[in-house]
């Protein structure tokens, strides 16, 4: 078997692979949205050059494999929080918005089958892993001690690359809160002024009720003339 088809059958040998993203960006650009860490289904489909629905079933077939590698399906509160910050996004018709890391983007590469953009990137992945000796023995479904290493050191950079993703999300909830503050506080202003105006506009019908009612304030009488 050849290592481009162990990667498409082997959900072990893509679980060795799927930190090396750099691979997407030595084929093509990978467009993201606002946030700078997610993509939308359509731009994975865009990236690959397939139809959206070659995407949707990869996320069909390996929807627990993508998710380990940071797929999400975002709805109620957190759909509308994802909106506020990506302000270019279309919120989708009565469903979720299903968000693509650059992990699960390549995991999607690793299991898109009939794409050349897919063919490429899991060259690449191939490339990367033979220049870093990270390749399994041939034939043998055993891992060189390479390989094992790298998957060491790829773990403990995942571990720290966490809480600059913590750090990166709380920004955009920051972001958003910000937001939400200074519409609440022009709220408050407009109904302070809408308050002003009632009771401005309620000072006048007084004053005219108050006219009104004086003596005299209707039809003047003639002079000489008894009532």
């Amino acid at each position: 078997m050849n290592q481009e088809a162990v990667i498409l059958e082997s959900r072990t040998m893509r679980g060795t692979l799927v930190e090396r993203t750099e691979a997407l960006d030595k084929v093509k650009a990978l467009e993201l949205l606002p946030d700078g860490l997610h993509v939308t289904t359509r731009m994975v489909a865009d990236y690959f050059e397939v139809h959206e629905e070659a995407v949707n079933s990869v996320v069909r077939r390996h929807r627990d494999e993508l998710r380990d590698s940071g797929l999400a399906v975002l709805k109620g509160a957190d759909l509308q929080h994802f909106l506020v910050v990506n302000v270019t996004t279309r919120k989708p018709p009565g469903r979720g918005l299903a968000v693509f890391p650059r992990r699960a983007v390549l995991n999607v590469a690793m299991l898109l089958r009939d794409s050349e953009v897919a063919r490429a990137v899991r060259q690449r992945l191939l490339d990367l892993a033979e220049r870093s000796g990270a390749r399994p023995v041939e034939n043998t479904g055993q891992w060189s001690e390479a390989l094992v290493t790298e998957i060491v050191e790829r773990a403990v950079r995942v571990l720290r690359a966490e809480p600059a993703e913590l750090r990166e999300a709380n920004a955009g909830l920051v972001r958003q809160l910000e937001l939400e503050r200074q519409l609440v506080a022009a709220l408050s202003v407009r109904v302070a002024d809408t308050s002003c105006e009632v009771r401005t506009l309620g000072g006048r019908v007084d004053q005219l009720c108050t006219l009104l009612s004086e003596p005299g304030a209707g039809r003047r009488r003639r002079p000489g003339r008894l009532p």
